[in-house]
């Protein structure tokens, strides 16, 4: 259902990357699966920099977008199919900042516009949109999700 939905909006995965430090991309506990962070990979690029100085705000939208395809994907990976996705419950957006800029909610929302197009309500979830002064690589955008499983 979810890999037809994706055609549909013309959606191909990224592969699922492989952790460069001490982490798995998913650990999964009875029906939920817990997706680690997860940074806007274009290929082998990141979108980087400071959201509100080198990255605006479309550019951070996208690459929202970018983390939660990257998520996708690694949950793919490790369920086999994204038809085991029953809910998304929660995901964590971290925005890299510049000083003065709050808009982390309006970055947020480009990954929680995409989940609802693609889950539908099922796609509807809690969320936190956090601006930090930094985030690994100099990613301009970090998601992580907690998703319920049938």
């Amino acid at each position: 259902m979810i890999e037809k939905r994706l055609a549909e909006l013309g959606i191909v995965l990224p592969s699922a990357a492989t952790p460069a430090f001490q982490y798995v991309p998913v650990t999964m506990h009875e029906r939920l699966a817990f997706v680690s962070g997860q940074l806007p990979r274009q290929g082998e690029a990141l979108v980087t920099g400071k959201v509100g100085w080198d990255v605006d705000l479309e550019q951070g939208r996208h690459a929202a977008r970018l983390c939660i395809l990257q998520g996708l994907a690694c949950l793919k990976q490790a369920l086999g199919s994204l038809d085991r996705v029953d809910r998304i419950l929660k995901i964590t957006g971290f925005v890299a900042s510049a000083p003065g800029f709050n808009q982390q909610p309006r970055v947020i929302d480009a990954a929680s516009e995409l989940l609802v197009q693609l889950f539908g309500d099922a796609g509807k979830h809690a969320r936190s949109a956090v601006g930090v002064a930094e985030l690994p690589r100099n990613a301009a955008v970090e998601i992580e999700l907690i998703v319920a499983l049938r």
